[in-house]
């Protein structure tokens, strides 16, 4: 399961969404995942989707990449999914009733709703990531909380920055440190894939040592490297790439326009499917 994981890796490609500004893609995602919070109906999520299809479309990189962080939550999407179905009452007669165990349409519906937002709330995430180099998130992180500065922020805004740099550029060889933890300790003759889940739970603690040593010295190499190289935070440091608006980036903004818009059209006035 840890190989379908991709949360934090960058996949060079010469797409339109790969040269956007850092600082436009950052605030459109927190702006899409806004908007999908804001739908409140299937046709409104429908358009949400269709408008994260065409983002996977102008990103160049494959479908694939974008379901396997699916198989790495399904056990959530599932677990959301009961709860809607088993604890959201309807009006009319149930679907399905056993004992304490009451099945509504409004129930399945509403499971089938949430389902379908976290997955877009994965891939409008994910996009961010697999189109943005860590340095140009720190760069665009930083240019973003720059008013900071204004009130003697500065040198925290860097280090946030370099830190949620850092955070996402670690993810990927963590997630490879563990499956080689997972393995050696199969070479060994445990058993994790077997058993109830307290048994699982408990297979899974002898790799928590070895990984918690793996990252402080991860993070000991990197800092003593940082050092080495006379890194002093933000003071004096000069940008080697500008950031500069341009055509694309406002078409982005006018396509996220256009997707607000409608979703708070529909919140008004409501189209029912069923």
């Amino acid at each position: 399961m840890l190989n379908n994981i991709t949360i934090g890796q960058y996949f060079p490609a010469n797409s339109v969404i790969h040269r956007a500004d850092p600082r436009v893609k950052i605030l459109l995602t927190v702006a899409v995942i806004v908007i999908l919070f804001l739908a409140s109906g299937f046709v409104a999520l429908g358009i949400c989707a269709a408008f994260c299809i065409l983002l996977i479309l102008l990103t160049k990189i494959p479908v694939k990449m974008y379901l396997k962080n699916l198989k790495a939550i399904w056990a959530v999407l599932l677990l959301t999914a009961a709860l809607n179905v088993f604890y959201i009452t309807g009006e009319g007669d149930p679907l399905f009733k056993w004992k304490f165990i009451s099945i509504y349409t409004e129930g399945i519906e509403r499971a089938v709703f949430i389902a379908v937002r976290i997955f877009l709330l994965i891939i409008i995430s994910s996009a961010l990531t697999y189109t943005t180099s860590p340095t140009e998130l720190t760069d665009a992180i930083e240019r973003l909380l720059s008013p900071l500065k204004l009130i003697g922020l500065g040198g925290a805004v860097h280090v946030f920055a370099m830190m949620m740099s850092i955070a996402l550029r670690f993810i990927p060889t963590l997630i490879e440190e563990t499956d080689k933890i997972m393995s050696a300790q199969k070479a060994r003759g445990a058993e994790m894939d077997s058993g109830n889940l307290i048994k699982r739970i408990k297979a899974m603690l002898p790799i928590m040592i070895p990984l918690l040593f793996s990252s402080v010295r991860r993070a000991y190499d990197l800092a003593e490297a940082m050092e080495c190289r006379c890194y002093n935070g933000g003071a004096g440091k000069t940008k080697m790439k500008q950031l500069h608006l341009s055509f694309r980036d406002f078409a982005l903004v006018f396509g996220v326009i256009i997707l607000l818009a409608s979703v708070i059209l529909l919140r008004i006035f409501p189209i029912v499917l069923f």
